[in-house]
């Protein structure tokens, strides 16, 4: 098989003939750019290490990487910002070297903070010193709901995941940048075999924590039910004229869509399950059959934490993928939601731990731990090996290569 035939197998629920494998196809499935310099290191690579996703501090993998460890899967965002001038040398916490794109440049303040501003000199994210991650410092409906939203998309260019987009988006207001972006994506389909993904948003519950903050809007849910579905609704308008536009674009091109809004904690949900049902599930629907009636793509819900109780819910809502399974979070067992729920949806990650394995582990524990997930996942495809979200900045070079070299143990 090919890798997309591999990929697109495995959603389908036929078991392929390898495990098909992702690392950066998208912002919740990547590397560190400080782990991935340590990588580099190790391995013996020395290309520039881009640092893509500027608010999580993500390296975009380069070819050499996807190539070494057999990944299936491509973001088509790495099509743009190919060009070297496009990028110019910056220091990581680590004191390692990194390149950030030219249009993201933070001012580092006295106190060896970070400090990252809009054009009009609105403090938007902050990153501490010696940390790997800018925080949301602005929020544009903190104090109460606006009266309308002719101007939500303005307030949505406030936050720092609106204003400091991964690729493409951050090509989203220039002229004819939806022609480009098919003309990119048809050009690496031609190039490649590999399967590609496009992230969308389309957050929910997310934006309402963007913009309200997530404190606030977790009461909001319960005891202001009337705001928070006028915000939806707002937000579903948006959504789907993006979708629209995305469809058109690369609806017959890109064979992955992903939305994020992240549902879950550690110990359960953020909201009951029944507030889920009414508020979100039924928006979350509009919006999957959109992509459904008007294009060729899969559709992927990057959702951390504790979200078994919604699960059936989701998949009823249409998502066909889940990411990044999060096993170490309540009710998230591998076997169990594999049993329950492997013939209707794929487990994108889960692959291996990345809060108490793969960061701590020697490569031998690494080893049995990955052996472990992928006899459980792979049974009958509905699995893309990759790791639970991000590989984090200080886990081992060895430990990642532990990891993947174990898939390829599997997959021979």
């Amino acid at each position: 098989m090919t890798s997309r035939e591999r990929v697109l197998a495995s959603i389908d629920h036929k078991e392929p003939d390898k495990v098909p494998v992702d690392l950066g196809a998208h912002p919740s499935s990547g590397i560190s750019a400080m782990a991935y310099n340590n990588l580099k290191k190790h391995l013996g690579y020395d290309h520039p290490t881009k640092v893509y996703d500027v608010v999580q501090q993500l390296a975009e993998p380069d070819d050499s990487i996807i190539e070494h460890f057999g990944v299936d899967v491509l973001d088509v965002g790495r099509v743009f910002n190919t060009d070297p001038s496009k990028w110019y040398d910056i220091k990581l916490a680590d004191g390692s070297t990194a390149q950030y794109p030219i249009w993201f440049k933070p001012v580092n303040e006295e106190d060896g903070s970070w400090s990252a501003y809009d054009d009009d000199g609105d403090l938007l994210a902050r990153m501490p010193d010696k940390a790997a991650f800018f925080d949301q410092t602005l929020f544009p409906f903190l104090d109460s709901y606006p009266a309308d939203y002719k101007k939500l998309p303005e307030a949505m260019d406030k936050v720092l995941w609106g204003k400091f987009a991964t690729s493409p988006w951050d090509h989203a207001n220039e002229e004819n940048f939806y022609e480009t972006l098919r003309e990119k994506t048809l050009k690496l389909r031609e190039n490649s075999d590999k399967a590609l993904m496009i992230g969308a948003g389309c957050n929910l519950f997310e934006w309402g924590t963007f913009l309200r903050r997530l404190d606030n809007f977790l009461m909001d849910v319960l005891v202001d039910p009337v705001n928070v579905e006028k915000l939806l609704d707002a937000l579903v308008e948006i959504h789907l004229n993006s979708l629209e536009k995305i469809c058109n674009a690369v609806g017959d091109a890109a064979d992955i869509v992903k939305f994020g809004d992240d549902l879950g904690m550690t110990k359960g949900m953020f909201m009951p399950a029944e507030i889920y049902q009414s508020l979100f599930k039924p928006r979350h629907k509009i919006m999957c059959d959109y992509v459904k009636k008007n294009s060729n793509m899969k559709i992927c819900l990057h959702s951390c934490g504790s979200i078994e109780p919604i699960i059936p819910d989701l998949i009823e809502a249409g998502f066909e993928i889940l990411n990044p399974v999060q096993t170490n979070c309540k009710d998230m067992d591998p076997v169990k939601l594999k049993n329950k729920f492997g013939s209707e949806v794929t487990f994108w990650g889960g692959g291996a731990d990345t809060t108490n394995i793969l960061n701590k582990s020697t490569p031998e524990e690494i080893r049995k731990h990955v052996l472990e997930r992928l006899e459980i996942f792979s049974k009958g495809g509905g699995f893309v090996f990759n790791q639970v979200h991000n590989i984090l900045p200080e886990v081992p070079p060895e430990n990642i290569v532990a990891m993947f070299d174990t898939v390829k143990e599997f997959n021979s």
